[in-house]
């Protein structure tokens, strides 16, 4: 399931919900890809309800298992509290003949949908519409006008929404779907003998340099090689190039000590947090497991905090395929699950880089 937040910039845009269809054709940049065969919920508030906060998606369900899908999507909406949900299920599939026998069909998984009806109401949460994208149409399942028939349908929005418009202006590329998504993170070809050597000689180096100066010593030369990495990506940087395969093994090593890793935490909520997330986004592509959990895991927190959970949640998957038992990445797939929201996510990095009264 992919729990992707519409925070900045869609936290502060109104959707207009006279036009559902405005809504469903903002499906790609609320996800970061354009969603194929799913059930997406978009939880709405605000002063006029119309404000997109929480939008969750998932699989559509195999038959017999629509309730606990519904379940599982409604429960985790409810974290946000939102006064109401849009409902849209993307399917291509064709329409389900009439139970009677009669000639007209009806709209497929229409189980799904009095599953998701059931569950809002159960959570306190209002349905407002419940839609259908179908191959560049939309459909309401509760609309009795021809429009809405099976066979009809309205096309989507041409031209750019505001939410497309929005996405541009923060640098947003939607993928082409979820698959393409997690590619970003694929090594670059050929990557691998040479980056392996790296890793080989960065930990003969690093071993040999926690003999000569002692642990808090190397905790800060690991560190300040951080912030030198990091001011390499800064837009605008001149002179410098990409890291090579020795460079980036080093912080590979680095980012293992957790001391390391969390001042790099701190790196999301200060002016080098788009430098940083593309260095973390470069080390995740090119260092080799268990190496890359932790700066996938940086780069998750990254994309949490930016509003995009589908690329937070493919980097939690990368971390612990590379590490399994990597703490930090554990704690945050369950809370990303939980569907903590960016803000809550932000003041726990905020408090955790709070000095200790009692010390």
């Amino acid at each position: 399931m992919d729990l992707p937040t519409a925070q900045h910039p869609a936290d502060q845009l109104e959707i207009r919900l006279s036009d559902p269809g405005e809504v469903a054709a903002a499906l790609p940049q609320l996800l970061g890809f354009h969603p194929a065969e799913s059930v997406v919920l978009i939880g709405l508030g605000g002063p006029s309800g119309g404000r997109v906060g929480l939008t969750v998606r998932g699989d559509l369900p195999p038959d017999g298992d629509a309730a606990r899908t519904a379940r599982l999507l409604v429960r985790s909406l409810h974290s946000d509290r939102p006064a109401a949900a849009l409902a849209v299920v993307v399917s291509d599939e064709a329409d389900d003949p009439a139970p009677d026998g009669s000639v007209a069909d009806l709209l497929p998984h229409r189980a799904l949908v009095h599953e998701l009806v059931l569950a809002l109401a159960a959570a306190g949460i209002a349905p407002r519409d419940v839609l259908l994208v179908r191959r560049g149409r939309w459909w309401s399942y509760d609309c009795p006008h021809a429009c809405c028939a099976p066979g009809a349908g309205t096309p989507l929005p041409g031209g750019v929404s505001a939410l497309a418009a929005a996405a541009v202006c923060t640098g947003q590329v939607v993928a082409a779907d979820r698959a393409e998504l997690a590619e970003r993170l694929d090594a670059p070809t050929g990557s691998g003998p040479g980056m392996q050597a790296a890793c080989l000689r960065a930990a003969a180096g690093r071993a040999a340099r926690l003999q000569e100066v002692g642990r808090p010593a190397l905790v800060e030369e690991s560190w300040a090689a951080v912030r030198r990495a990091v001011a390499r990506y800064r837009p605008g940087a001149a002179g410098q190039g990409p890291l090579d395969d020795d460079e980036l093994a080093a912080l590979g090593w680095a980012l293992r000590d957790v001391r390391v890793r969390d001042r790099a935490l701190q790196l999301a909520l200060g002016p080098d947090a788009a430098a940083a997330e593309v260095l973390w986004t470069e080390c995740t592509r090119r260092v080799p497991a268990p190496l890359d959990a932790a700066p996938a895991t940086l780069l998750a927190v990254s994309a949490w905090l930016r509003g995009d959970g589908a690329m937070a949640g493919i980097a939690l998957d990368r971390a612990l395929d590379g590490d399994p038992e990597h703490t930090l990445a554990l704690l945050l797939r369950r809370a990303l699950d939980a569907c903590l929201p960016p803000a809550g996510l932000r003041d726990l990095i905020g408090r955790a880089a709070e000095p200790d009264p009692q010390a």
